[in-house]
């Protein structure tokens, strides 16, 4: 029997005085501590681990580039409740502690699993490590400013005048670039940058850190073989190394030979591929999906690929597990010939693609609910009203469950 979510106290409760409110998100928290229950998500026994080989991986992307600590510390919360497998985060210490905060605001709400913490880097230029800029100033006052309403992240700000200091806010753009084209006056310029390896392999050392994704674009293996004799060390204090690549045609595989053998010896953690179907586009249509879900119906068929889980980005939306199926790629399992990681068992079942991992459209959609809070509230933590934490945690359950096959259905207000 399929579960429904309906919380009754919806957000114009807020203005009908302060103890109607303070029920009526009692109330709310009630409702989301008894779906996480019901879905059995507190009580989930599996690891990330585990995830992978079933096929049932979830990674929520909060932006290699995004830094706005307000907003991923709230996102973290509410995709903890929700059951995700990991959190993929800006390679920065401020933004690694937002998300820890983030779960452990989660884990106070309800003691679920905590979620492996990853940390995004690049070995060379990447679309993910990149800022959008231009000076108001040189604005003309006749604008129709399209780039404010194309930004996905809400990173330019209303222009009411001219005393504006800044065009785009450094730390919510993660540059998705859809402002650049659009500019009528060709103002915008973009700023591009690499992580430091050694600052990168600090933050690991910390302890706090539980995997790392390498962006390369698979065309420069001394790019690559640099930033990993940079890292080698302290990777092996990680449970995964990640290496998001996109589709090179009939080149990626050797790609993925030479970049495997640069990371040789292997160092002891999970190995997996992120298959970087269209970079940042989840949010803007149900077909942005379809190039990543290619991608990964080529490799899954191919032989003699090196080890390492596959896991689909770049475009992934609330219609990608639909695509995966129409592939036969959701959840379908194959003897292994070879083993594809360290301590998976030659000869055991494990799942052709191990996961989705989710960006710009789980940002959307839980996002909107957090910018409605803050426009009531000012900057504030989710958990403290409970209202709009059961919103975006529908909004969370209703793509995370796609993959997790949580027997939930959203209902409609």
């Amino acid at each position: 029997m399929a579960l429904t979510f309906c919380c009754t106290a919806s957000v114009p409760l807020l203005h009908q005085g302060q103890a109607n409110s303070e029920l009526s998100g009692k109330k709310c928290l009630q409702e989301v501590k008894r779906l996480v229950k019901s879905l059995g998500i507190h009580s989930a026994a599996s690891s990330p681990v585990d995830s992978l080989r079933n096929g049932n991986w979830v990674k929520l992307i909060c932006g290699a580039s995004f830094e706005d600590v307000v907003d991923i510390r709230n996102l973290s919360l509410v995709y903890t409740l929700a059951g995700v497998d990991c959190i993929d985060c800006a390679a920065d210490e401020s933004v690694v502690s937002a998300v820890h905060e983030g779960i452990n605001a989660a884990r106070e709400v309800l003691p679920v699993r905590k979620p492996w913490v990853m940390i995004s880097v690049n070995d060379d230029e990447d679309l993910h490590f990149r800022k959008a800029e231009f000076d108001p100033q040189e604005c003309p006052h006749d604008c129709p400013r399209p780039c404010e309403s194309v930004c996905p992240a809400s990173a330019i700000p209303p222009w009411i005048d001219k005393s504006a200091e800044v065009g785009v806010i450094t730390e919510r753009c993660y540059g998705c670039g859809r402002c650049i084209p659009i500019c009528p006056y060709d103002k915008i310029r973009v700023t591009t940058y690499v992580r430091d390896a050694a600052t990168t392999s600090e933050l690991i050392l910390k302890n706090n850190v539980d995997a790392i994704e390498i962006h390369t674009s698979g065309r420069n293996a001394s790019r690559f073989r640099e930033l990993w004799s940079g890292l080698e060390e302290s990777a092996e204090r990680l449970k995964l190394v990640a290496v998001s690549l996109p589709d090179m045609g009939d080149s990626t595989l050797s790609s993925m030979e030479e970049i495997y053998s640069i990371m040789k010896p292997h160092p002891q953690c999970i190995n997996l591929w992120q298959l970087d179907g269209r970079p940042m586009s989840g949010d803007i249509g149900s077909g942005a999906t379809r190039k990543s879900i290619l991608f990964a119906a080529r490799l899954a068929a191919s032989r003699g690929r090196p080890k390492g889980f596959l896991q689909l980005a770049g475009g992934t939306n609330n219609h990608t597990v639909a695509g995966m199926k129409k592939h036969g790629l959701f959840q379908t399992k194959s003897f292994l010939v070879a083993s594809m990681n360290e301590d998976a068992e030659v000869g055991s079942l494990q799942a052709l693609i191990g996961g989705v991992a989710y960006g710009g459209y789980a940002r959307k959609i839980v996002g909107r609910i957090l910018n409605s809070m803050q426009s009531q509230h000012g900057l504030s933590c989710v958990e403290n009203h409970p209202e709009y934490l059961a919103e975006a945690l529908q909004q969370a359950l209703s793509l995370v469950g796609t993959v997790k096959c949580y027997d939930f259905i959203l209902e409609e207000k």
